[in-house]
């Protein structure tokens, strides 16, 4: 791939409740991190081939549109409100008339390696997933014997290693032809619509290297420490 012809959609609707104080009268992705908000260093280590960001918005959006405009460190930055958090399923679907091909997506207050992008980019249909020896924490994902998903089961009761979901997946538009998977409480799930694919086509698991994800205080203090890794 050496044109740049790739979109991504960054999930960034969310306040963050769990950040307390922090996030009052910021949406989470804006906490800076070395003096610059956590979604411009996701931004800057995109890799060329991305040529455009769908930012999904909502809480506070308006300092998320005045901080990157309609163009930010090269790409084109566009925009969809998700008035209603209704999961990450929900969200996709908002940007759907805006996408074309394949396309990233990944959640807008993680922290990810610059390399795993990389990797994870060389595939048509593909999900993320880090080893991790706590999987009732996760969703995990299930492979078969030549590493393609077969499921992703939630905090399922078994003991490590397993592969975590983190939340970057490369996506196409046969996504669109699926149902949307109906968590309850109103919210769809991305990754359980897209293992629905599996029926027709490959979804490749590409391991990570290394993951941060900002939940807390706690999380947020850490970041500004280790922000070097991912930058």
């Amino acid at each position: 791939m050496n044109a740049k012809d790739m979109q991504v959609v960054i999930l960034a609707a969310g306040r963050g409740i769990r950040m307390g104080e922090l996030t009052k009268n910021t949406p989470k992705p804006m906490l800076e991190i070395n003096g610059k908000p956590i979604l411009a260093h996701k931004i800057e280590v995109l890799p060329m081939e991305i040529d455009e960001v769908i930012l999904v918005v909502g809480y506070s959006k308006e300092q998320i549109m005045g901080y990157f405009g309609n163009s930010y460190d090269g790409k084109r930055i566009r925009y969809v409100e998700q008035k209603k958090l209704n999961g990450t399923g929900g969200a996709i679907g908002l940007a759907k008339d805006m996408l074309k091909g394949k396309f990233l997506v990944m959640m807008g207050d993680d922290l990810y390696a610059k390399k795993d992008i990389e990797n994870i980019i060389k595939h048509d249909l593909a999900v993320l997933g880090l080893e991790v020896m706590d999987p009732e924490r996760f969703g995990i994902i299930k492979t078969d014997e030549t590493g393609a998903v077969i499921d992703i089961v939630e905090k399922p009761k078994i003991e490590g290693p397993a592969l975590a979901n983190i939340g970057l997946y490369v996506l196409n538009g046969n996504f669109f032809n699926y149902p949307l998977a109906d968590l309850g409480n109103g919210e769809y799930g991305l990754p359980q619509t897209m293992v629905q694919m599996k029926d027709k086509y490959k979804i490749h698991t590409e391991k990570a290297t290394d993951w941060f994800p900002i939940g807390n205080p706690e999380d947020y203090e850490k970041a500004q420490k280790i922000i070097d890794k991912f930058i």
